[in-house]
């Protein structure tokens, strides 16, 4: 049987990543819970707070806000004080194929002044570490009678062969950012806690996962007045319940049913073979230049001559898009132009 090669690509990405096909019926979102720290590593001590100690309590309280919601499969990556090596954290999300992944820990400096929450994601300068792991999962083909015949020129040693393994990176970094909002705005709409914004790190523990992930700050146990609130039993409840509540809208808004069209979340546990054969005639590929909390006007001369720029508005950010294809070879010479232009980071998405 011949297959989309795009398709195809996708599909080889999903059974070969560790990723199940979720069928139609299956309804569980699974969210991993990341305690940051514990056993012979405390993380950050100042004041007598210790930050294992309260990941801890706050993550175990998510998850028990999580486990009273319909349809959520919480696992820890620990429950109780003992240490987790940093590389095996991510290896428990991808072997749970989890739909999300949340690591959660506390801030300190060596200024006592500094408070607040912040919510990291995934580090530009690593965003090719998932590739690159996909590619020796996906080099179990060569192994395969036939494998040419049977996946129709598909190598995993070649770049040209991973760009559906790149859009699927891309969207869920854009995904991260999206619960990382949602998690911010609760800290500071509902909570009244001061907001240090989204950013973007390379840290190990978000690069290394298959799905949208994000690192929390909970605030600066440095801060006295910040490390005691999060050390109390009404701390730990209202910061966990605001993580709680902003996954449950995430879901709530974000989660399909699993076509990769129609799904605002293209997450690879979402994606389902019976969506993937039949949606991608009425895909169109674009090439995001930037995201903003500015309403930027959609003229060339803000946006370095390049002209065709559409944006899209969701959760407080604007999403500047350039151009519009309909096969993967036309966008990838778009996504050229725009990065000669300027655009370095720029990124395929895609659109119906």
């Amino acid at each position: 049987m011949k297959f989309n090669y795009y398709i195809f690509l996708i599909a080889i990405f999903i059974v070969f990543t560790h990723t199940s096909v979720f069928s139609q019926n299956d309804q569980n979102f699974t969210i991993i819970l990341d305690a940051g720290h514990g056993g012979k590593d405390p993380g950050n001590s100042y004041h007598g707070y210790t930050e294992k100690d309260i990941a801890l309590k706050t993550t175990l309280k998510v998850g028990g806000f999580l486990e009273k919601a319909a349809d959520f499969k919480v696992v820890y990556t620990r429950t109780t004080d003992v240490f987790i090596e940093l590389a095996n954290r991510p290896k428990i999300a991808n072997k749970a194929n989890a739909n999300l992944f949340v690591s959660i820990h506390c801030n300190s400096v060596k200024s006592f002044q500094p408070y607040g929450t912040e919510t990291f994601v995934m580090g530009l300068s690593r965003s090719d570490l998932n590739l690159e792991v996909a590619k020796k999962e996906n080099s179990v083909i060569l192994l395969e009678d036939n494998f040419k015949d049977t996946y129709q020129g598909f190598d995993p040693n070649k770049p040209e062969s991973l760009i559906g393994l790149t859009i699927l990176q891309e969207e869920n970094l854009n995904n991260s950012i999206i619960l990382a909002t949602e998690i911010q705005g609760n800290f500071t709409h509902n909570l009244k806690r001061n907001s240090r914004g989204i950013k973007q790190q390379p840290l190990w523990v978000l690069d290394a996962v298959y799905m949208p992930s994000v690192l929390i700050e909970l605030g600066f146990l440095s801060n006295r007045e910040e490390g005691e609130f999060l050390n109390s039993e009404e701390g730990q409840d209202q910061m966990a319940l605001q993580i709680a509540k902003a996954i449950v809208e995430y879901k709530k808004k974000y989660f399909g049913t699993g076509s990769i069209v129609n799904s605002k979340v293209k997450n690879n546990t979402a994606i389902t073979v019976s969506a993937i054969t039949t949606s991608s005639s009425d895909t169109i590929y674009k090439v995001q230049l930037l995201a903003s909390s500015k309403n930027i006007p959609l003229i060339p001369s803000n946006f370095k001559g390049l002209n065709n720029i559409t944006s899209t508005f969701d959760n407080e950010i604007y999403r500047y898009m350039y151009g519009a294809a309909s096969t993967i070879q036309e966008v990838k010479k778009m996504k050229l132009e725009a990065q000669l232009v300027g655009y370095p980071d720029a990124f395929v998405v895609t659109s119906n």
